[in-house]
């Protein structure tokens, strides 16, 4: 997956979950971040950040926020679009007859539905952005969808489908993702009782480039 133009800035500030304000070229720009959740052990003022460059002249804001330099781990990306993209691209080196991403099961939509042969498999993607301790950690805030998903998953494995859940590392040096239990003790739970139901839990390890974010190995959890 790979940006159109990048431009280097620092984090100033976060006036919302969707605006910051970001030192670039000595100019103080109004961005927007791709990403709504907390990160706030990321977004400190004074740290170095990566901007995409909008091609679109009408837009309000002319740079979108993707990814941030932590200190002791290196570049992280935080465009919450980004995991989606890497995935659907790994996907099709995979092997599969058919992909559909969005694809609706149950009451929830489900990131990517394939076949391959006459078994078919759904499979939900989660970018996780969070590191403790050399420990990556999902979700940053409560996500009541996540937990759905999960409890879908199950639901869909033990009625013929293959499931797994994919937990897309938008860092590097981490190699292993687990749930945030002290942020949403549910989502612990729901992925405990998935794994017991079948669903593969999936690590996809990246590489963090200037202007893109590619899978370069699998791990299972």
């Amino acid at each position: 997956m790979k940006y159109r133009k990048i431009a280097d800035g620092i984090f100033l500030d976060r006036s919302n979950r969707f605006i910051a304000h970001v030192g670039v070229n000595g100019a103080v720009e109004t961005v927007h971040v791709k990403n709504t959740g907390r990160c706030k052990e990321l977004l400190l003022p004074g740290t170095a950040v990566r901007l995409e460059v909008s091609d679109n002249p009408k837009r309000k804001t002319k740079y979108d926020l993707v990814a941030v330099h932590k200190q002791g781990l290196g570049w992280v990306n935080m465009d919450s679009q980004a995991p989606n993209k890497v995935v659907g691209e790994w996907l099709a080196k995979q092997g599969y007859d058919y992909i559909k991403p969005e694809f609706t099961y149950g009451k929830s939509r489900i990131d990517f539905y394939m076949e391959k042969g006459e078994q078919k498999y759904l499979l939900e993607v989660k970018g996780c952005t969070l590191e403790v301790d050399g420990i990556g950690y999902f979700p940053d805030a409560p996500t009541e969808r996540g937990v759905k998903h999960l409890h879908e998953l199950a639901q869909a494995q033990q009625a013929g489908y293959r499931c797994a859940v994919a937990f897309v590392i938008q860092m590097e040096g981490i190699t292993e993702v687990r749930p945030n239990v002290s942020t949403q003790p549910e989502f612990g739970t729901a992925l405990t009782e998935a794994k017991a139901a079948g669903v593969q839990v999936l690590f996809l390890l990246c590489h963090v480039g200037r202007d893109g974010l590619e899978i370069v190995e699998q791990r299972e959890g």
